[in-house]
């Protein structure tokens, strides 16, 4: 996982206007927290952090009065409509430090045969990782399940150094037997047809 490095500035000004004027600068308001210390009200470049932002987990360098420090986003606030990134906590980390995370779940290859649907009961998984060793993503082969199979949370396998955070009999992924179409009432394909 890379860093990215985004310059930062600590503010003193809070609430809509304030958040209103910082937005028209094209840069995010948000906060920093973690290991006890008190939150640090931030801004951010607005362009930089959504392309950061494209990346799930990214490890943050942040640049705060001559001090780095490094963060991942805990919660991030979008405009509905428009999609542009409105606010973000951000949660302080160490390099070796344990974060747990919500990291997606891609699937790869092709279900048996039968038009039978996949569903995704969970589309991340929460694991354990070093803040500085947070996988992408993890890949489950879903090539030849056929209905009624299910995949759990302890049959990924995950990248060296990261365990999961949640009970491994967790169901992650199962396959539902396709529907047969319904045959119409007796009466109503008569109906139809007259009509």
């Amino acid at each position: 996982m890379s860093e990215v490095k985004l310059a930062t500035e600590t503010r003193t000004e809070f609430g809509k206007g304030a958040a209103r004027r910082i937005r028209r600068e094209n840069k995010v308001p948000g906060v920093l927290y973690g290991h006890g210390t008190d939150p640090v009200h931030i801004t951010l470049p607005g362009h930089a952090l959504m392309i950061a932002l494209r990346t799930s987990n990214v490890l943050l360098s942040l640049d705060i009065d001559g001090k780095n420090e490094l963060a991942i986003p805990k919660a991030v606030q979008r405009d509905p409509l428009k999609g542009f990134v409105e606010h973000v906590d951000l949660l302080l980390v160490k390099r070796g430090e344990k974060v747990t995370v919500e990291i997606p779940v891609h699937t790869e290859g092709e279900l048996a045969a039968g038009g039978n649907l996949l569903e995704h009961v969970l589309d991340t998984l929460p694991v354990e990782a070093e803040a500085t060793h947070i996988p992408e993503a993890v890949t489950v082969s879903i090539a030849g399940l056929e209905a009624g199979a299910s995949v759990h949370a302890k049959d990924i396998t995950l990248p060296a150094g990261t365990t999961l955070a949640v009970d491994g009999d967790a169901v992650v992924l199962q396959v539902l037997a396709a529907q047969a179409e319904e045959a119409p009432a007796e009466g109503e394909g008569d109906a139809a047809a007259e009509a």
